[in-house]
C-alpha cells in the first residue's frame, strides 16, 4: 500500500488480521507495486527493486534502467515462472525480460517503434502482451523465447494511450482499453494467429465486406507496410464505454465477462457473446465509492503532488514480524 501523502513509504499490511506487517521506505518516489506469491517488486522512474516475499529482504536491485516515469512494468503472477518485464529503452519499444528467481535477464524484445505503453503477462508467465504509445498495434510473444506469435490491430487512423491490456485466464481473449471510449477484445486462436468475427455468407455481404476480403486476398501483392495493416488481428468483440478519455482498467474472467473498472468510480460488467462477438451487452453497474446519501463520488483526478529527488539509495526497512 502507498499513499498520496507518502509516495516514498511502502506498507505491506494483513488484510484479514487488518495489521501492517512491514514498511519500506524508498530513495524516490514509488510509481508502481507488483507481487506474487515468491516475489513483490517497486518500481521507481530508474531503480527495480525486487523483494522476497517470505521475509521482505531485497534480493537484487535493477538500477540505470531508462526513465519510466509512467511505472510501465509487468510481473507474471505465476510464482514459477516469475518474469519481470520493463521498457529497455526510453525510445523505442524494447522490453527487457528478468527472470525474477534466478536474477537473470532472459531476453530483449524488439517489441514496437514507438517508446511502450502497456505491458501484461498471461497467468502462466508464457505470453506477454505488449502496446506502444502509438497505440493501434498490440503485440504477443512467447516467454521465455521472445518470438512473436500475434499481431493485433486496435485502429489504423486513430491513435491511443493503451490503459492495460489483460488476457483471460485460459488465454483465448485479450482485452485492451484506452483512452477513448471503446475497449476492444481479441480472439486468439492455438494456431498463433487472431479470429476474427466469422464471415458472412456470400449472398449477405456487403460491398465493403467484399471490398475487404479482395484486399486481404491480394495482400501478398502489397508493399509490405500495407500487408502488415490488411493481415492483422482485428477485434472480435467490443465494449462502449458511457464516457470517452476516463482512465479504466479491464480484466476478463473465466465465465466470459470483461468486467472494466474505470475511474468515474464504477465497476462495469459486461457480458461476452462467445460465438458471434460483436458489442458487448452490459449486466451490471457498481459504484465503488458511494456516498452515505447514494450517490457516487467521482475522485477520477490524476495526482498532482510533486515530489522532489533524492540520490538513490537503499531503502530503509522496518518490520513487525
Amino acid at each position: 500500500m502507498v499513499s498520496l501523502s507518502a509516495p516514498r513509504k511502502l506498507k505491506v499490511c494483513h488484510f484479514k488480521k487488518g495489521t501492517e506487517i512491514c514498511n519500506y521506505c524508498y530513495p524516490n518516489t514509488i510509481l508502481a507495486v507488483k507481487l506474487n506469491r515468491a516475489r513483490l517488486l517497486v518500481v521507481l522512474e530508474e531503480i527495480l527493486y525486487i523483494h522476497n516475499i517470505k521475509d521482505m529482504k531485497v534480493l537484487h536491485t535493477i538500477r540505470d534502467t531508462p526513465a519510466n516515469p509512467k511505472g510501465i512494468i509487468a510481473l507474471s503472477i505465476n510464482s514459477d515462472n516469475s518474469y519481470l518485464a520493463y521498457p529497455g529503452s526510453g525510445q523505442i519499444g524494447e522490453v527487457q525480460v528478468f527472470d525474477t528467481l534466478n536474477l537473470d535477464a532472459v531476453t530483449m524484445i524488439p517489441a514496437h517503434d514507438a517508446p511502450l505503453a502497456a505491458l501484461s503477462f498471461n497467468s502462466s508467465g508464457s505470453l506477454l502482451a505488449t502496446a506502444s504509445e502509438k497505440g493501434t498495434v498490440i503485440r504477443i510473444f512467447s516467454i521465455p523465447s521472445g518470438n512473436k506469435l500475434y499481431e493485433l490491430r486496435r485502429g489504423i487512423k486513430r491513435c491511443a494511450a493503451i490503459y492495460s491490456l489483460s488476457f483471460s485466464p485460459d488465454d483465448k481473449y485479450l482485452s485492451a482499453s484506452s483512452n477513448t471510449e471503446t475497449i476492444h477484445i481479441f480472439k486468439l486462436d492455438n494456431t498463433g494467429g487472431a479470429e476474427s468475427t466469422a464471415a458472412p455468407a456470400p449472398e449477405s455481404q456487403t460491398w465493403g465486406q467484399y471490398l475487404g476480403k479482395a484486399l486481404v486476398s491480394t495482400a501478398s501483392y502489397l508493399p509490405s507496410q500495407m500487408t502488415d495493416v490488411f493481415t492483422q488481428g482485428r477485434a472480435f468483440a467490443h465494449v462502449k464505454l458511457p464516457s470517452p478519455g476516463l482512465r479504466s482498467v479491464c480484466a476478463l474472467t473465466t465465465t466470459g465477462k470483461l468486467l472494466v473498472a474505470s475511474s468515474d468510480s464504477y465497476l462495469y460488467v459486461y457480458v461476452i457473446e462467445p460465438e458471434e462477438g460483436g458489442e458487448c451487452i452490459l449486466s451490471k453497474q457498481h459504484c465503488m465509492l458511494a456516498t452515505s446519501d447514494g450517490s457516487c463520488d467521482d475522485v477520477g483526478g490524476e495526482m498532482s503532488e510533486t515530489v522532489q529527488a533524492e540520490e538513490p539509495g537503499p531503502p530503509s526497512f522496518q518490520t513487525n514480524y
